[in-house]
């Protein structure tokens, strides 16, 4: 292996670390600003953080990773925050999976490493939307590519919230060719369809995968910015909504929103698939799933 690709790995990884304590830091000063609506008197919610490992086939370490969860917080009713550095041998499902992507060289060599953040948000406010963000890079002897994205799950949609969660995005991703945001869109636009039920899981966001130009730098840079965009296209709309009342209705409502996101991740999420297939923790790969959800 050569030292620039070992440097390459240790960067991305790095930075996937760095986001993630970025991003925990901010979501537990939300609980402690939080300072009105009915839950405002209760003590600031906190991360849960463990150590995630993969095991490979034959029992050997294969890498893991950090499961960050807060539960019953102010604000977060549930948020997880996971980082993961995994490696080892692609079994015979995610071999065929990958082929049949375009991945070379899997009936050859399936050795693989992956690294990324992955973050869902379930709230206790029915007006605060859920959101949903990762970036990721994956590496085979044969092949290499990044992906990722945001994208924003309201039950109870407001116009503004969504056009400001859509806008960081293409301030974010300009800078790189103003090309990338309206093609990120619709990718995102088809991937968190639910075909069973003729309709988006939310409004959308930013989603890209198998991204490889050549360059290494500029493909990095780019989901740098993915990254850098999550809060501030997330945190001011939790600002906004944080204190607004709700009824039981309107939990009713998000409660029943909820319901799309389970059956989405479980039936169609490639990162849900991916993680159970090659045996890493099935907590972590689970941690996007909201703590209660109803169906009529």
């Amino acid at each position: 292996m050569s030292e620039q690709l070992v440097e390459e790995r240790r960067r991305a990884a790095a930075w996937f670390r760095a986001l993630r304590d970025e991003i925990v830091a901010a979501f537990e000063r939300v609980e402690d600003d939080h300072a009105t609506g009915p839950l405002s008197e209760q003590a600031p919610g906190r991360f849960e953080v463990s150590e995630t490992t993969r095991q490979s086939d034959d029992g050997s370490d294969a890498g893991g990773g950090l499961m960050s969860v807060m539960r019953g917080g102010r604000v977060f009713e549930k948020v997880g925050v996971n980082v993961s550095e995994v490696y080892g041998q692609l079994g015979d499902a995610a071999q065929q999976a990958m082929a049949a992507r375009g991945v070379p060289g899997m009936d050859s060599d399936p050795s693989f490493w992956a690294s990324g953040i992955s973050l869902v948000a379930h709230m206790q406010n029915p007006h605060v939307p859920a959101v949903h963000m990762n970036t990721r890079m994956f590496w085979t002897p044969h092949a290499w590519w990044f992906g990722g994205g945001s994208d924003l799950n309201p039950c109870i949609e407001y116009e503004d919230d969504t056009a400001h969660f859509h806008a960081m995005q293409k301030a974010h991703l300009d800078p790189h060719g103003t090309e990338h945001y309206p093609r990120l869109k619709a990718w995102a636009d088809e991937y968190f369809y639910i075909p069973h039920r003729h309709r988006a899981r939310g409004v959308g966001g930013i989603f890209m995968d198998d991204h490889n130009t050549g360059d290494w730098e500029a493909d990095f840079a780019l989901t740098q910015d993915i990254g850098r965009a999550f809060l501030p296209a997330f945190l001011p709309l939790v600002e906004k909504r944080r204190g607004q009342s709700w009824t039981d209705a309107d939990r009713d409502t998000q409660l029943i929103h909820r319901g799309l996101y389970a059956e989405y991740n479980l039936v169609y999420d490639r990162g849900t698939k991916f993680g159970l297939a090659t045996g890493h923790d099935a907590n972590a790969v689970l941690m996007s799933l909201p703590p209660l959800a109803k169906w009529v």
